[in-house]
């Protein structure tokens, strides 16, 4: 089984979303109720691939519909037609902010909590030494290749919507995103070598 991740199906974010928008502005208890359905798995999904701990995911995917609730009411939101690209913007930064702190206080985290991490959607349907050998090959790859690669897949995004959110040209994003999974495949080939080369429990790759 190919453990790279599919291309995901993302929700549409166009004028059929702006009703529902301008009607949770209003108070509309049904409307913010089908906004949050519609996005919360996804930035819970992103807050926990990049930074692998469930309670603080939530927490960021609380503060960005707390974020998203004052905008939508105060008036805040201008971006139509480009909500999920902003929604994941917000949430983007969040993430960035949090990586930025743990970097200044590293912390630990307890087995229980790790062993919370399990979940994720790529890793659900695959067997446990695929899912160990995907989360190391992840973790060999750079910031900015895991960024675009969980954007994409955990966050269900469009390319013209990562385009939007990370700022960079259509082209670029492609080019980037194919080069992350050419290098994210190579990196799963090389841990299941048949000459002894694997994956150790702890998920460093073992001679």
């Amino acid at each position: 089984m190919n453990a790279v991740p599919d291309t995901p199906k993302p929700e549409s974010d166009g004028a059929e979303l702006t009703p529902v928008l301008i009607a949770a502005s209003r108070g509309d208890e049904s409307a913010w109720r089908r906004i949050v359905d519609l996005y919360a798995r996804r930035v819970f999904a992103l807050a926990q691939a990049r930074l692998r701990n469930p309670e603080v995911a939530e927490e960021i995917a609380q503060s960005v519909f707390a974020t998203l609730a004052a905008k939508l009411v105060g008036g805040g939101y201008t971006e139509r037609g480009k909500f999920e690209p902003w929604l994941f913007r917000i949430a983007s930064n969040r993430i960035r902010d949090e990586q930025r702190r743990n970097r200044r206080h590293p912390t630990t985290h307890d087995s229980e909590r790790i062993a919370r991490t399990e979940g994720r959607p790529e890793e659900s349907v695959l067997p446990p030494e695929q899912v160990t050998r995907l989360r190391w090959a992840m973790g060999q790859l750079t910031d900015a290749d895991r960024e675009v690669i969980e954007l994409r897949h955990h966050g269900q995004m469009s390319f013209a919507q990562l385009a939007e959110v990370l700022g960079e040209p259509l082209g670029t994003l492609l080019a980037r995103h194919h080069r992350a999974l050419a290098k994210l495949k190579g990196l799963l080939e090389q841990s299941a070598q048949p000459d002894g080369t694997g994956v150790r429990a702890g998920g460093r790759l073992e001679a």
